[in-house]
């Protein structure tokens, strides 16, 4: 785990705590809605900005947004944390309005930008231990959780490395744990994974769920589509503008108009097997595998309910050997291109 209040209190002596009335370690009321956005817009010139963007953000879930780039996701984060003011709309971040943010209101966000902004002439330790500083943080006591910040973006190794020694990865890392460091309940992250290889891109999506499942709130900007099935809820942009906001699942259903099921027959009954599955009432549509042959897609309603139909179907063609038959999740990738080609439809 990251920090939780228990070990606050179990790991820091009396002694060394922050006075109690440091705005850091002051308690407020944490809403249920940690994000509502109602019909929000920023307009540059005549055609670039953000356009009447709704939506709400529960606590203790992680939010992407995905999207291509330029379709106005860093916009959106900069208009919640507060850098830029709406044209017009509502906009409460923790209850408040960000661009009436008290000190206290602000010192409850983390915010981890697109592009590396610490000091590359400093240390991974003074960085860190300069972010803290800000943040009112006791010179004694910040050891412990500057240590623990980077422990948990595996960093302790590298703490005496001069910023611009780093890897873009080992950057990204440092800006984690600099967002990290003074224990916000909402985190921003604006492309957090955009450079780094699949492997620590994982890593980032492992600290972000540990750190949902400790209570914490993150938004997180994406323009790597595939990760949203890592998240709660999602927002889908395009020329910005929020086409979509719903769960991974219930997005794959409106993209594909509901579940899919894949079947494999021999190939040279393929063409036979789609006709028959075709004329049936539960079937939307048949698609055959251009890269398989033999492999069927079928779209459905509800695939647990089409299995047992499907088996039954072909079982009255006893001719055709069903190899294979179980539900088909598509990639977010086909999600991501199917709700694209939708809003173009829409559109025109």
């Amino acid at each position: 785990m990251f920090y939780s209040t228990e070990r606050k209190r179990m790991e820091i002596p009396q002694s060394q705590q922050a006075p109690k009335s440091s705005r850091f370690r002051r308690k407020q009321e944490t809403p249920s809605m940690m994000i509502k956005v109602e019909q929000v817009e920023k307009q540059f010139g005549n055609e670039a900005g953000v356009f009447d963007l709704s939506f709400e953000v529960p606590a203790g879930t992680i939010f992407g947004m995905i999207g291509p780039s330029g379709c106005g996701k860093t916009t959106t984060v900069r208009l919640m944390t507060g850098l830029y003011r709406r044209d017009s709309g509502n906009l409460w971040v923790l209850g408040r309005d960000p661009s009436k943010f008290s000190l206290r209101t602000r010192e409850r966000l983390g915010y981890m930008p697109q592009h590396f902004v610490l000091y590359p002439n400093l240390t991974v330790w003074e960085n860190l231990n300069f972010v803290a500083s800000l943040y009112g943080m006791g010179y004694i006591s910040r050891r412990k959780w500057l240590n623990q910040a980077l422990d948990f973006v595996e960093l302790s190794n590298a703490k005496s490395r001069l910023g611009s020694q780093l890897s873009g990865g080992m950057q990204r890392r440092l800006e984690l744990a600099c967002t990290l460091v003074h224990n916000p309940s909402l985190i921003f992250a604006d492309e957090p994974t955009a450079g780094i290889d699949p492997v620590l891109r994982g890593k980032f999506w492992d600290h972000f769920r540990n750190l949902r499942d400790e209570g914490r709130t993150l938004f997180i900007t994406t323009q790597y589509v595939g990760e949203a099935m890592y998240c709660d809820m999602v927002g889908v942009m395009r020329a910005g503008r929020l086409l979509h906001v719903d769960t991974p699942e219930n997005l794959r259903r409106k993209a594909f108009g509901g579940d899919m099921v894949q079947i494999v027959v021999d190939p040279a009954q393929a063409y036979e097997a789609t006709n028959i599955l075709q004329s049936q009432p539960f079937v939307t549509s048949v698609r055959r595998s251009p890269e398989q042959p033999g492999l069927l897609l079928i779209n459905v309603a509800d695939a647990s309910e089409a299995l047992p139909q499907i088996f039954t179907t072909m079982g009255e063609h006893p001719e055709i050997t069903v190899q294979q038959a179980d539900k088909y999740v598509p990639p977010f990738d086909d999600v991501f291109i199917r709700l694209m080609e939708q809003a173009e439809k829409e559109h025109v």
